[in-house]
């Protein structure tokens, strides 16, 4: 999958991955001890979710990253936040606002110095975007980006022999082989897909929980 893709994807209002509530796990994770409220969550390719609203309705600083302005202007729209757009140094344009800062980018662009300190990450549709050939790059850029900060992660698992992605299927191999170098795995949650995916697949989400061993990690 290539930027334009993604691009096309909004320019047509082709979204049917954006969910139209926040995912319950999300906000049962969130909701308890694990991330208090004040701790800063990192949304990797975040579209335009509604993940972000309910952080921030519960006080949690946001920091995303999207490849899509028209995405990215209307999240900001639908919060009823007015930004400030800044280009940094690298032609990144950001836009800002109370407690929430959202890269207009491909992901891959962005550095530790340009994030900077984020408490989790939050990963509901970015692994699940990617094929396998970028997945594992994501992973490991990802890991750097973040300086190995812990991860609420959610998949999906189902034949992919029988249906192409995206979304792409992870299965606990994938997540394996990706990310035990870095972290401690936990799986949270697995259960069925309503309606299978893309309405017509079996399939299962699987949601990940992951601890960094804390160590120094090196791109």
């Amino acid at each position: 999958m290539d930027a334009q893709f993604w691009l096309a994807k909004w320019k047509r209002n082709e979204i049917g991955f954006h969910a139209l509530h926040a995912h319950p796990t999300m906000v049962a994770y969130f909701s308890g001890p694990c991330a208090p409220q004040g701790a800063c969550v990192f949304v990797p390719l975040c579209g335009k979710s509604l993940d972000i609203h309910w952080l921030l309705k519960s006080n949690y600083r946001v920091i995303g990253v999207e490849l899509s302005r028209l995405a990215v202007e209307q999240l900001f729209a639908e919060l009823d936040i007015h930004p400030a757009i800044s280009c940094l140094p690298s032609g990144v344009v950001v836009f800002e606002g109370p407690n929430i800062r959202i890269f207009v980018a491909d992901i891959f662009s962005l550095t530790p110095d340009m994030l900077g300190s984020v408490d989790i990450v939050y990963d509901r549709a970015a692994l699940v975007a990617l094929p396998p050939q970028m997945a594992a790059l994501y992973a490991h850029h990802l890991t750097y980006l973040t300086k190995s900060a812990d991860q609420l992660l959610v998949c999906v698992e189902y034949d992919q022999e029988r249906l192409s992605g995206p979304p792409f299927a992870v299965m606990a191999q994938d997540v394996e082989r990706y990310y035990a170098q870095d972290y401690t795995i936990a799986s949270i949650e697995h259960f069925p897909v309503a309606n299978g995916i893309k309405g017509r697949e079996p399939g299962y989400e699987h949601i990940w929980f992951l601890h960094a061993q804390k160590r120094e990690f090196k791109k």
